[in-house]
């Protein structure tokens, strides 16, 4: 993990935010964030904290201002927006909308791919199996913008 001020930060925040949830499994929540944000090194400063803080959003109640006061830079702020999922919005469009942005369409990469290692879970439901086939769909579109971004 890449420790600046900012992503130190965020790491205070992520633990602050997600100190009373456990996953699905029972497992302190903050583990997940802090997992994805160990993918990121040198030079990745706003991967790393946007990896940490990128449910805090969609999970908790803190708010941009809330994150913003942490001294999070913008380029920060955008990449968490887009990832904070609208129930309204059907979730293929989300993935598709936050994948035009390299920040966020990296993150939820690695979430999708954390989320999909059912190893994690003490028992694997038909609901999780269903959820890692939604999941599979998410990051073969995640993966196709990657690609075609990079043939440019």
């Amino acid at each position: 993990m890449y420790y600046t001020p900012m992503t130190k930060a965020a790491m205070k925040l992520c633990c602050e935010a997600h100190k009373d949830q456990v996953d699905k499994a029972g497992i302190p929540y903050v583990f997940h964030p802090i997992s994805l944000a160990e993918r990121f090194g040198e030079g990745q400063e706003a991967e790393t904290c946007v990896a940490l803080l990128h449910d805090v959003l969609e999970d908790t109640d803190y708010t941009v201002d809330d994150i913003r006061a942490t001294g999070m830079s913008e380029e920060v702020i955008e990449a968490l927006l887009l990832l904070n999922h609208n129930p309204q919005v059907e979730y293929m469009d989300y993935v598709r909308h936050l994948s035009k942005n390299d920040i966020a369409r990296y993150v939820k990469i690695c979430d999708l791919q954390h989320n999909s290692n059912l190893s994690r879970l003490e028992k694997v439901t038909e609901k999780d199996l269903k959820r890692v086939e939604k999941y599979k769909k998410a990051l073969k579109i995640l993966f196709e913008v990657e690609g075609s971004s990079e043939s440019k």
